[in-house]
Parts: C-alpha cells; sequence; structure tokens
C-alpha cells in the first residue's frame, strides 16, 4: 500500500485560501442538507495534561477522512503548538489508505476560513473595523483570512501577551495593538475570538449594535463565548450538534435550546435568512466540524496529486 505523505509546507502550499472558503460553502449545504456521515466526536483525556479528540467523517464524492488532534496547553514551554493533528485520507471504495497530511496547518486554515465564511455571509456589507483576540495559530489564521471578505480599514489586535500580539499586529499594516480586550471590541464590526480561554474574553455589553462576532476557541466545560452573547445575538452553528456536551459539542452552549441557532447551509441554501438588520448582533459559534476537515484535506490532496507534491511512502 502506497500512502502520500504531505507535510505542513506542502499542505500549507496546496490549500488556497479563497478556493477553501468557496469549497466550505458547499460542504456546510452537505451538512445540513444530511449528506455528510460523521459521528459525534471522541475523547481521550489524559489528566492534568490534554486530550486527544478523534473526528471520522464521510461524503459522496470526498471519501472519508479521519482527523485525530491533540490539545495539551502547556506545549508552549516546550516550544509546541498546543494543538497537533494528522489527517488520513481513505478510498472510499477500497478502503485503502490514500494520504496522511499535516492536519495542524489544515485545522488553522479551515477555522479561520469557517469564520471568514460567516463574515461574508453575516457581517454588514459596510463592515470596517475588526478586532481579533488572541495572537496565536488561530489569531494569525483569522488575521490572514477574514480580511479576504470585507475591505477593513483598521484592524485591532488583543492578546495578554503583548509580544505576541505585536509579532501579529506587523503582519498587516492596518493591525495596531490595544491594551484591553475591551477596547479591541467596543466600536468593532467584526470580533474574532480565538483563544484557548476557559472564561468569557468579551462582555455582551462592549458590543455596539451591527456587529458580527466568531468564536472559535474550544475549552470545556465553558469557553471563551460569552453565553450571554449567544443567547442575545442570532445565532449561527455548523449543526445543532453544537448544543451537545462536549466533546462533541460546545460548552458555551450548555442550556440553550438548540433552535434558538441556525445552521450555515440553511442560510446559504437560502432556507433560513441570515443578516436581517443592521442592528442585529449575529454570532457563530464554531465546534470545530469534521466536514471541515474533510473538504480542506482533500482540497489539498487532489492539488498535490494533480501537482505532483508529497512522498509516497509504501507501507
Amino acid at each position: 500500500m502506497n500512502i502520500l505523505l504531505l507535510n505542513a509546507a506542502e499542505v500549507a502550499q496546496a490549500l488556497d485560501p479563497t478556493a477553501l472558503i468557496d469549497a466550505l460553502a458547499e460542504g456546510f449545504v452537505a451538512l445540513s442538507a444530511g449528506q455528510i456521515v460523521a459521528p459525534p466526536r471522541a475523547e481521550v483525556v489524559v489528566p492534568d495534561t490534554g486530550f486527544l479528540l478523534t473526528m471520522p467523517g464521510y461524503q459522496a464524492g470526498q471519501g472519508i477522512a479521519v482527523k485525530l488532534v491533540t490539545v495539551f496547553a502547556g506545549n508552549h514551554a516546550h516550544g509546541l503548538p498546543s494543538h497537533q493533528a494528522v489527517i488520513s485520507i481513505f478510498d472510499s471504495a477500497t478502503g485503502q489508505c490514500l494520504a496522511l497530511l499535516d492536519g495542524t496547518h489544515i485545522t488553522a486554515l479551515r477555522t479561520a476560513a469557517a469564520s471568514a465564511l460567516t463574515t461574508r455571509l453575516l457581517a454588514r456589507r459596510d463592515a470596517a473595523v475588526l478586532a481579533i483576540i488572541g495572537a496565536g495559530v488561530q489569531g494569525a489564521a483569522h488575521l490572514a483570512l477574514v480580511p479576504l471578505v470585507r475591505d477593513f480599514q483598521a484592524i485591532r489586535i488583543y492578546a495578554p501577551h503583548v509580544a505576541a500580539a505585536e509579532r501579529l499586529a506587523a503582519r498587516d499594516p492596518r493591525a495596531q495593538v490595544v491594551a484591553s480586550a475591551e477596547a479591541a471590541v467596543r466600536g468593532a464590526d467584526v470580533v474574532c475570538l480565538c483563544t484557548a480561554s476557559p472564561t468569557p474574553v468579551s462582555a455582551a455589553a462592549w458590543l455596539r449594535p451591527g456587529t458580527h462576532v466568531t468564536s472559535v476557541g474550544y475549552h470545556p466545560p465553558q469557553g471563551e463565548l460569552d453565553p450571554a452573547i449567544a443567547l442575545n445575538g442570532r445565532l449561527f452553528v455548523e449543526t445543532r450538534l453544537a448544543f451537545a456536551p462536549p466533546p462533541a459539542g460546545c460548552g458555551e452552549l450548555a442550556g440553550i435550546a438548540p433552535a434558538h441557532g441556525t445552521e450555515l447551509g440553511a442560510v446559504i441554501a437560502g432556507q433560513h435568512p441570515g443578516r436581517q438588520t443592521a442592528e442585529e448582533i449575529t454570532v457563530f459559534k464554531s465546534m470545530g466540524h469534521v466536514m471541515e476537515d474533510l473538504v480542506a484535506a482533500h482540497l489539498a490532496y487532489r492539488h498535490a496529486v494533480a501537482h505532483g507534491m508529497g512522498r509516497l511512502v509504501a507501507l
């Protein structure tokens, strides 16, 4: 059996961000239409250290993908990212393993691409100020992708580690570091929460009418998103499985009725409205569905095969 190996640099080269955003839109429609087979993710916990999530999924025409992702908060002390992942692709006709890809970059890019997609769908057309809370891997990915869908005039970045925030801000001439999360959020048109915080990093009272909020952090049993923001805004989710208890769903949505959320796929398909007024606050809470990994991995795999990238390894 020959398996194609793609490292992080090759995955980055193979994934075009704009193409990924468009492919995710199609994936969300398929997800809401029941065309994705994906059991709830399972978790293996290493006490006081971290955890591993298993995320398998299948779609006709895309094949099978399985992601293994670990989250070990103490990794920064070892010079390693807190989130690390690998993704395997399997042929849906034979079950043969076709490829093994670096999933760390895919996770970062597909997560930010989903936020960019929701910003394209739900943010006001005249949105001019972007706030990013968090200056890690997700903060960097959001800075690269979210501005692709709106013409922001200013970008505010806040992170507890000022040096990290300054390094991130240096990547975009519109970006500046601010002194607090509140200073970043107040008056912003789009707010991206990109942290691993176990408690809320933004208060509902800081949001002005018409703001679009995205939250991608995962730190059960709670997390970075103030439940009041999810309750008081118009809430959008990848799937209503997001309301299930972790590890399948999002801790911040505990106790909120699933009917309160609208699936993105239903909005893209024209079955439910997106933003309805200039004043309403729209909220996207990401659970990180395997559909996004499936779409991104196959996009990278097809590009790599077409352009002779990677290395074939015989097992």
